[in-house]
């Protein structure tokens, strides 16, 4: 199965469009030029004048200007070699079409920067040909510049045997090979991250880029602009157009991490661009077509955001067209001593190939250890007492205050368990233990834990940092 899409005829690939400008002074060159180009799936703009087409190319949207030499107010050429110059921002790439055919016109076109040369009557083969070419280039640059920003895993996977993660494995190989739109749910900690990057990479689409977007943590005022980049003077600060995300992620997959953190006017955005498959970079006025597909994660209670009004439900239905549910490790504990010891083979030992060794009590512990921060929290366990192990061998003095302490309780799937001791500590822990249940019926959203125990956001903020504190003593 193929995702490229036909090569010539209409536009190589089948994903984001090409926006093309058509420089010219003859109306009906022009006409018959845009008339062809978005027949062949192109997105185009004219301008008739070089002081019309510098308005326009300064927006930092156009791909490709097909541009006259002989203008009406000015030489194409001179046009060219402004937007060429050294220290611009223009990425423009400028196709000359003249009537007035020499050698040393074109050697002047190509210096000035100019990427190719067309002679009039322009044949249309032709021209969709040396488009095809420009757009080739122009998405295989995309895409390796996208991919050399992304930080490489490079960690081995654990095969899960648990029933609760085979049904996860048999979704994710179902759902691959599709073009679905995906949620993930879970814990934090579970991997939803691992599952989407997985996804992916069983799909067609595992050549093009995959783009993992944390939404909580781009400031809410530059979300639109990351998301669908902007062009040049969008904004105050923009000295330069942007693509954004959507647009690297073309033709490949985008992942949303933390979607329940998406303010409401973005999940507005989001859903027109996975209804109408198109994005309009913030200040342009040209519409995109982008070919992405959309995995999305949270480990907050969508249901519970939309019946409280802070997540759309038309965008809950879109992206839970394929759900699949994360569950947290002490669900799968069938799987707890495997992973464990993979872990620790791929510590091993301090600058050797050995595997490291754990003592039985150690052992003990670890699996019968509620893990409320999952796959995550585990993770950093053995990485923390794989540094510290004497001789590749770990021992309880190496394990962690918080793991080793024996009230914490594998019974309780991760809510705290009071101990003996004086008033104010039964009380704190009593304390501890509500918050606990209220979080976990509530999904992890906090917001809903709250409400559910009747105090402010900020309140419960409060205490699970006086909580975190004492255990941190």
């Amino acid at each position: 199965m193929s995702v490229r899409g036909e090569c010539f005829g209409s536009s190589s690939f089948k994903g984001m469009q090409m926006h093309i400008l058509v420089i010219d002074d003859e109306a009906a060159l022009r006409q018959i030029l845009s008339s062809l180009l978005r027949r062949a799936g192109y997105s185009v703009d004219v301008a008739g004048s070089a002081a019309e087409a510098t308005a326009k190319l300064v927006r930092g949207d156009v791909d490709v200007a097909l541009c006259d030499v002989r203008l009406p107010d000015g030489d194409g050429i001179e046009l060219v070699r402004g937007f060429k110059a050294p220290g611009s921002s223009i990425e423009t790439q400028f196709i000359m079409v003249t009537a007035f055919a020499s050698m040393e016109t074109a050697v002047e076109a190509l210096r000035a920067g100019a990427t190719d040369y067309i002679v009039k009557p322009v044949h249309n083969e032709e021209l969709l040909h040396r488009l095809a070419q420009i757009e080739a280039m122009s998405g295989l640059r995309a895409e390796n510049k996208a991919l050399r920003s992304l930080v490489a895993g490079g960690r081995a996977l654990y095969q899960f045997n648990s029933p609760a993660m085979q049904q996860v494995d048999r979704l994710v190989n179902k759902v691959a090979v599709t073009n679905s739109t995906v949620l993930v749910t879970g814990e934090s900690g579970t991997g939803k991250g691992v599952i989407a990057r997985s996804i992916h990479e069983q799909s067609p689409r595992a050549g093009f880029p995959f783009i993992p977007v944390n939404c909580s943590a781009i400031p809410e005022s530059l979300i639109e602009s990351e998301f669908f980049g902007h062009t040049k003077g969008a904004f105050t600060g923009a000295d330069r157009a942007r693509k954004g995300l959507f647009t690297q992620a073309d033709r490949g997959t985008i992942f949303l991490d933390e979607i329940g953190e998406l303010p409401l006017h973005l999940q507005t955005k989001l859903l027109h661009v996975i209804e109408d498959k198109q994005i309009r970079p913030l200040g342009g006025e040209q519409v995109r077509s982008v070919d992405v597909r959309i995995i999305a994660a949270t480990n907050r209670n969508l249901e519970g955001m939309v019946k409280a009004g802070t997540f759309r439900e038309d965008l809950y239905f879109r992206l839970s067209m394929f759900h699949i549910h994360m569950p947290p490790l002490r669900e799968s504990r069938g799987d707890l001593g495997g992973l464990i010891r993979h872990l620790m083979r791929s510590n091993g030992v301090a600058g050797t190939a050995e595997a490291l060794e754990i003592d039985p009590e150690v052992d003990d512990i670890l699996q019968s250890y509620s893990w409320p921060g999952n796959v995550r929290q585990l993770e950093n366990v053995i990485n923390r007492i794989s540094i510290l192990a004497d001789d590749g061998r770990i021992t309880l003095l190496d394990l962690p205050p918080e793991i080793s302490r024996p009230r914490a309780s594998s019974e309780g799937a991760g809510r705290y368990v009071a101990a003996a001791g004086d008033l104010r500590e039964q009380l704190r822990q009593a304390e501890a233990k509500l918050i606990a249940n209220a979080l976990e019926d509530a999904g992890g959203d906090r917001r809903l834990a709250a409400q559910n125990l009747g105090i402010g956001l900020s309140s419960l903020y409060r205490k699970l940092e006086d909580l975190a504190n004492v255990r941190d003593v």
